[in-house]
C-alpha cells in the first residue's frame, strides 16, 4: 500500500484532534497535516452531542472548581466564544440561562459564600432568591404553582453562552482548517493500530496503509494511553473508564441547572439541561458508573480496557481508598443501581426532584444510547485517581498523547494552542502566536500568566 508522508499526524477526530488541526492549519507554517479517525465520521464518540453535557464549562456554575481554576477555565472557554465571533452565524454555540442551585439551609449558606468569593471573576452572576428562581425556572422553584418547601438560593445569569454542540464545532474546525492549509488529509475509517519510531520520523500502521510523519499527536481518549504504552511511555498510568447515563423528562427547564458538588465525590454533580440534540426534552444526569471498556456504545474494547487498566497492587490500593470512604462507596453502589431496569427510575426520581421538585416517575425516560465514557487516569506512582485532563509529552521526542475528560472539550482551543507550541518548537516551524493570541485570547497570552 502507498505510504503517505506528512509534517504532523493527529490521531483522533474528536473535538481535541479537530481543534489542533485547525490551530496548526491557521496559525502555523506546518506544511502538511493528516488526521486519522477510526470511525466513519468526525466526533463519533465523546464529542458527539449525545455523549456529553453540551456545556461550556466556564467555572461559574461548577462548584468543584477552586477560584484559581475557575478563572483559568473561564479564559480558556472564552476562546470558543472568540472563535464563534468569526462567523456571521454559527450552529454550535448557544445562550441559555444557567445557575447553581442550592437546596436547604446548609447548601444556601455555602453557595452565598461562594458567590461573593467568585464575584470579581464572574461579575455577571447574580444571587437569586426563590422568587427570582421561579421567574427564570418555574419548575425548579414551584410545585403545582406553589413554592417548594425547602429554602432555595441560586447563583445565576441569563445572557451568557452556556451550551455547545461539540460535534458541530469539531466539523467547523475542519471546514475552517481547509481554508488555510491546502494539504490537509482527513482519513475517516482509519484506525491507528501501531506507532513505530524511526530516527527521523514515525510510522503509523493502519488497515488503509502506512502514514509517516515528523510529529504525532494522539487525542484518542483511553486509546491514547495504549498507543503511548507501545512506545514505552505512560507505563505508570492506568485508565479507569467512567460512564455517564442520562434521563429525559418533558421540556421543563429553560436553561442549565447545576447542583452543588459533594467535595468528597470525584464525579460530576447532577444537573439538568435543555438538550441540543432533542429540542423538546430536558436531560437530567449524569449518573456515574465504572465500565470495563474504553468506548460506551460501539461494542468490544473490553480487552483494550484490561490492557489500559494494568491491574496490580497499586491500582487495587486506589480502588480500596475510594471504596473505604462511605460517601464514595454509597455513591458508587447507588449509581450502579441507576443502571438496573425496574428500579432505576424510582431511585433516580429522588435525586432528580432536587432540581425539579414536582417531577413524577412517569415523567422519567431512560435515555437509551445517550452518555459518554471518560478515561479517568490513575497515577500509579502516587496511587491516586487524577481528575481532569492528562497528557504525556515525552522529553526529546516528537510525540504527544492526550487523554481529555471534562473540561477537555471546553478547553479544546487552549489545549490545541499548548500542543501547537510544542509541535512548532520541536520541528523548528513558526507559530503565528501573536495572531492566535489576538484572535482567540483578546491579546492576553495565558502562557504568560
Amino acid at each position: 500500500m502507498k505510504k503517505r508522508v506528512f509534517d504532523v499526524i493527529v490521531i483522533g477526530g474528536g473535538i481535541s484532534g479537530c481543534a489542533l488541526t485547525y490551530v496548526l492549519a491557521k496559525y502555523s507554517k506546518v506544511k502538511s497535516i493528516a488526521l486519522l479517525e477510526k470511525y466513519g465520521t468526525l466526533a463519533p464518540l465523546n464529542s458527539n452531542a449525545r455523549s456529553n453535557s453540551q456545556t461550556l464549562h466556564c467555572g461559574d456554575i461548577e462548584t468543584n472548581y477552586s477560584l484559581a481554576k475557575a478563572g483559568q477555565v473561564k479564559r480558556q472557554a472564552n476562546m470558543i466564544v472568540h472563535y464563534a465571533k468569526q462567523f456571521e452565524k454559527d450552529d454550535f454555540l448557544f445562550k441559555y440561562p444557567k445557575m447553581i442551585l442550592a437546596v436547604g439551609d446548609e447548601e444556601c449558606a455555602k453557595l452565598e459564600a461562594r458567590h461573593h468569593e467568585f464575584a470579581a471573576t464572574f461579575p455577571y452572576m447574580e444571587l437569586w432568591d426563590a422568587e427570582k428562581i421561579a421567574e427564570v425556572e418555574p419548575s425548579v422553584a414551584l410545585i403545582n404553582g406553589k413554592p417548594r418547601p425547602e429554602k432555595i438560593l441560586a447563583s445565576g445569569c441569563t445572557d451568557e453562552f452556556s451550551a455547545v454542540n461539540y460535534g458541530k464545532l469539531s466539523r467547523s474546525f475542519i471546514a475552517e482548517a481547509r481554508k488555510y492549509q491546502a494539504e490537509i488529509s482527513i482519513n475517516l475509517g482509519t484506525q491507528a493500530q501501531k506507532i513505530k519510531k524511526f530516527d527521523d520520523h514515525y510510522e503509523i500502521t493502519t488497515a488503509q496503509g502506512t502514514f509517516m510523519s515528523k510529529f504525532v499527536v494522539v487525542s484518542a481518549g483511553g486509546h491514547s494511553l495504549l498507543l503511548a504504552n507501545q512506545l514505552g511511555h505512560g507505563l505508570n498510568m492506568s485508565i479507569l473508564p467512567m460512564a455517564g447515563s442520562f434521563y429525559y423528562v418533558p421540556n421543563l427547564l429553560k436553561g442549565k441547572v447545576y447542583t452543588i458538588q459533594n467535595d468528597k465525590l470525584p464525579f460530576a454533580a447532577l444537573h439538568g439541561d435543555p438538550d441540543l440534540a432533542e429540542p423538546n426534552k430536558t436531560r437530567l444526569g449524569p449518573t456515574a458508573l465504572v465500565l470495563p471498556k474504553l468506548e460506551r456504545y460501539t461494542g468490544g474494547t473490553y480487552w483494550e480496557f484490561w490492557k489500559s487498566l494494568k491491574l496490580d497492587f497499586k491500582v487495587m490500593k486506589v480502588f480500596w481508598d475510594l471504596m473505604k470512604d462511605s460517601d464514595i462507596r454509597n455513591y458508587i453502589f447507588r449509581n450502579f443501581a441507576f443502571e438496573i431496569p425496574g428500579i432505576r427510575k424510582k431511585l433516580f426520581l429522588k435525586d432528580a426532584q432536587k432540581i425539579i421538585p414536582g417531577l413524577k416517575i412517569e415523567d422519567l425516560q431512560f435515555a437509551k444510547g445517550v452518555g459518554g465514557l471518560r478515561p479517568q487516569v490513575i497515577d500509579k506512582d502516587t496511587m491516586q485517581l487524577k481528575l481532569g485532563e492528562a497528557s504525556i509529552v515525552p522529553s526529546g521526542e516528537n510525540l504527544i498523547f492526550n487523554m481529555t475528560p471534562s473540561p477537555g472539550a471546553t478547553t479544546c482551543l487552549y489545549n490545541a494552542y499548548r500542543d501547537a507550541r510544542i509541535v512548532c518548537e520541536r520541528l523548528g516551524i513558526e507559530l503565528k502566536r501573536e495572531q492566535l493570541v489576538n484572535d482567540l485570547l483578546e491579546g492576553h497570552d495565558l502562557f504568560q500568566d
